[in-house]
């Protein structure tokens, strides 16, 4: 008979066993190989068996094992230094730590919360779906090693995201596991009682959502999972945390609801309970977690300051990141759906329900009004907004710089902090060992958690022979996973045993192996290497300098397309003519992925440029030795330099998409056949392919500093945190008011601003380099004061079509009081400081101390096109 509940019945360790649970219970174990290696010697066995999950793990083992492991002398010993290494990493002083002692870093934020939809920590806790979740999960662990006070919070979904399996014909088939918080690295935050703490909200039709608050610890970090199946919620409201990205509009605006105002109900019942510093610093990744504006907005109202001055306070702490190079990847909803769920009788009642759609009100040219949109609301819920990479922080500027029309893209208020990888995770053991013989215990792992391009430079003295060494033990490890993972999915499509002797010949460990992992999306283009199925054929088998190729990658379920491209893939790997050569891997997840990076030679990615926002594969994989072969998109756009890879040659500008599919598959068969594969296969002196190991140093030397997350997150307290903090502190209570009336003040009078006429004194009629001009302009301002503005000079090289690339800037003074015209005077030197095409123009911007930027407000006013104006181009 079927069970109509589960649970899970944790094991009761003997008492000198009892750090085991401590360590099992904090996430550091799934970076730290010391930690690991001790859960791995408890039973070697069970280990493999949990799939290296120590909570599965300890479940499992018998009690006899257990009894045998409290007696043993040696294994205490062992147990006691790991705990005690634990509690140092906990309390000691770390980076962070050492930045709040000098009184230039002595503003950092107290504590900083973090919300995303997703968190890739573990395969243990699987609540990721690709880059965005893994991209936090490495947030939070680099967090964690610097000592930065971060708060995580998530959603804990009961089935996660999906398992993948193949059926017979190769296509791709979902099924959900029911998880079960019991035996996940989870635990309940209770209140001082006893009772387990929760969130509720407030649903249409008189209904609460109540969500149960579990703590996943991540090293220092505690991360907090609200979990909606708990006893009291209707059957559908349990169901708000089933899957993650499953369901229709309505089901993800209410999942969306809970981890942004749930979530911030969670923070401050979490430091209520522990004494957490309460965040000064809110950070929102992706807009997903959006909501979380509202509900402080929410929170500020009941302290009395209206809607204006409490969107000023909040927005000065937020910080939002974009990972959407793309307007369909954002999450939109309609407008009513949402005026229901948050206005009268829903979750924000009390707060204007007008000025919530507002903020997410598509203005820009081409937006739809009727829809509310995720990242506008981001955008406009954040006084400081980022891109991932260099690139995408550009595409970024030009895809929202409708919301800010008067002003070019590259001055839109989206900066780019490029993302990196928690080293510790994502590095072989084999490859750290080695770092280690080579620059010491503490500098490598230094290099791996705090990064610096001096804690890299000694990668430049280890040996050929040792490189090469662990180039093909970790190629070997790989293809020993590959053979087991491709037996398990022909078995489980259906194979018999006595059918599947081939598989014992997949891969070669001393052939070239490249590497392709990604979700599977149409633009990350699964099948381009498909292109010319003979030419992949004739590289795969080719004689002399053969190639092999492992691919791995999940379809979104509700994606077709992207599932047909799995099939189209799998039944080329089906050949039995190149199966031994090219094999597609079901269910790829962390656990895949730490052997994938490792073992591949080449990482190859092939998107449609610009559309990849970072794509951090590329950086698992150099950070263990492997060469990228890339489309120059995200972070390869930014850190390619011709030796450290090669970047495949894009047909940018050609419109018709399979011209340009065809052209950049050529380009890569000849990448593969020309360059990569002669000069792995071109062996020196002592049999070594000296070229290639070179590369593999100078990709170790050179990307590795620039790579780890503990570089990104530095990035992000000194460049966003830390300001973020100051204009918290600043922005607040009367202050937060004064700057909203403002506001009001100056979008009041904005249309009454003008520049009347622009004119420079010159003593030539033709202008010579480092000559030096008097510019007056004359600026009507109407009700605003002097004060209320910067009135701005732009000089620089213009292109043939007189616009200023990259202009020096200038701030004019006004020389007098207004006329009686009410017309002021400002004035101030133009410099001729370079030669040719050579342009100006003015322009007035709204100016106060506690604005982020001059784009914040969205206002500007420039010279109109008027015949006579002496303002334009000197040549």
């Amino acid at each position: 008979m079927k069970a109509i509940r589960r649970f899970t019945v944790r094991t009761v360790l003997p008492e000198p066993l009892r750090p085991l649970g401590e360590l099992a219970q904090n996430l550091r174990w799934s970076w730290h190989q010391e930690t690991r290696e001790l859960f791995q010697s408890v039973d070697p066995e069970g280990w493999r068996a949990a799939q290296g999950d120590p909570v599965r793990l300890l479940g499992a083992v018998s009690k006899e094992r257990l009894t045998a492991l409290a007696g043993d002398r040696r294994f205490r010993r062992r147990l006691a230094a790991a705990a005690e290494d634990l509690a140092d990493y906990l309390a000691g002083p770390r980076w962070y730590q050492e930045q709040q002692g000098r009184p230039e870093t002595s503003d950092l934020p107290a504590a900083i919360a973090y919300f995303s939809p997703e968190f890739g920590i573990t395969s243990a806790l699987p609540q990721y779906s690709g880059g965005l979740g893994i991209l936090a999960g490495d947030h939070l662990k680099s967090a964690s090693d610097l000592g930065v006070p971060l708060i995580g919070v998530g959603l804990l979904y009961r089935h996660g995201y999906f398992r993948q399996s193949l059926s017979r014909d190769g296509w791709q088939q979902e099924h959900y596991p029911v998880l079960d918080p019991n035996s996940m690295p989870v635990d309940p935050v209770r209140e001082a009682d006893g009772r387990p703490a929760e969130v509720v909200l407030t649903l249409t039709g008189g209904r609460s959502l109540r969500a149960r608050i579990w703590k996943a610890q991540v090293g220092r970090v505690p991360l907090l999972l609200l979990d909606s199946d708990v006893e009291g919620n209707q059957a559908a409201d349990r169901d708000v945390t089933d899957r993650l990205y499953g369901g229709g509009s309505e089901h993800r605006l209410m999942q969306e609801m809970l981890l942004g105002i749930g979530g911030v109900r969670a923070v401050r019942a979490y430091c209520r309970i522990t004494g957490h510093a309460e965040p000064e610093v809110f950070h929102t990744n992706e807009g997903h977690a959006g909501f979380l504006g509202l509900e402080r907005i929410r929170e500020l109202s009941q302290q009395g300051l209206d809607f204006d001055a409490a969107l000023e306070a909040v927005r000065a702490g937020t910080v939002f990141t974009t990972h959407t190079p793309v307007p369909a990847g954002i999450d939109r909803f309609d407008r009513e759906l949402v005026a229901r769920h948050l206005g009268e009788g829903g979750e924000l009642h009390g707060v204007d329900v007008g000025s919530i759609l507002e903020l997410g009100m598509e203005t820009q040219p081409g937006g739809d009004p009727n829809l509310f949109n995720m990242a506008v609301m981001g955008l406009r819920l954040a006084q400081r907004a980022n891109g991932v990479s260099t690139l995408h922080g550009a595409v970024s500027r030009e895809m929202f710089a409708g919301l800010w029309p008067g002003f070019d893209p590259e001055e839109v208020p989206i900066t780019s902090i490029t993302n990196g990888v928690h080293a510790p995770t994502w590095v072989a053991p084999e490859v750290q060992r080695l770092a280690a013989r080579q620059a010491g215990q503490q500098v490598a792992e230094d290099a791996m958690t705090v990064g610096g391009a001096d804690r890299w430079k000694s990668v430049a003295e280890i040996p050929d022979a040792a490189v090469w060494e662990l180039r093909r033990t970790l190629r070997e490890q790989l293809v020993d996973d590959v053979r087991t993972r491709v037996r398990a999915s022909w078995r489980q499509r259906g194979a018999g045993e006595a059918e599947l002797g081939w598989t014992d010949s997949v891969l070669d460990p001393d052939v070239l192996t490249i590497g392709f992992a990604r979700r599977v999306p149409s633009y990350k283009r699964l099948t381009l290497m498909l292109r010319d199925p003979d030419r992949l054929r004739a590289l795969l088998l080719h004689p002399e300098r053969p190639i092999q190729i492992v691919v791995a990658g999940k379809a979104h379920p509700a994606d077709e397309g992207g599932k047909r491209l799995v099939q189209e893939l799998v039944k080329f790997t089906d050949d039995p003519r190149v199966r031994h050569r090219i094999v597609f891997l079901p269910d790829y997840d962390m656990g895949m992925a730490r052997l994938l990076y490792p073992g591949c030679d080449v990482w190859l990615n092939n998107p449609l440029r610009p559309l990849e926002a970072c794509g951090t594969s590329g950086m698992k994989a150099a950070l263990n030795g492997c060469l990228n072969l890339s489309v120059l998109d995200g972070w390869w756009d930014e850190w390619f330099d011709g030796d450290n890879g090669w970047a495949i040659p894009t047909a940018d500008g050609v419109a018709d998409e399979d011209r340009r599919d065809e052209l950049e598959a050529a380009a890569l068969y000849d990448l593969l056949e020309r360059q990569v594969a002669p000069r792995f296969y071109d062996q020196g002196r002592g049999g070594l392919p000296e070229r290639w190991i070179e590369m593999v140093r100078h990709t170790l030397a050179t990307l590795g500093p620039k790579v780890v997350a503990g570089r990104m997150v530095r990035d992000y307290v000194e460049r966003l945190y830390a300001p973020a903090a100051r204009s918290h502190r600043a922005i607040h209570g009367p202050d937060a008011a004064d700057l909203a009336a403002w506001k009001r003040k100056v979008r009041g009078h904005w249309h009454e601003v003008t520049v009347e006429h622009v004119e420079t004194g010159s003593t030539t009629d033709t202008p010579e380099l480092g000559a030096t001009l008097t510019l007056r302009a004359q600026v009507t301002l109407g009700g605003l004061e002097p004060a209320d503005v910067d009135v701005q000079l732009l000089s620089g090289r213009v292109d043939a079509a007189d616009r200023l690339a990259s202009p020096a800037v200038v701030s004019l003074k006004p020389t007098s009081r207004p006329d009686v015209s009410g017309r002021w005077c400002y004035e101030g030197p133009l410099t001729l400081d370079r030669t040719g095409a050579f342009g100006y123009t003015v322009r007035v911007l709204p100016a106060h101390k506690l604005l982020a930027g001059p784009a914040e407000l969205g206002l500007v006013t420039v010279p109109p096109e008027a015949e006579g104006m002496t303002a334009g181009v000197l040549r």
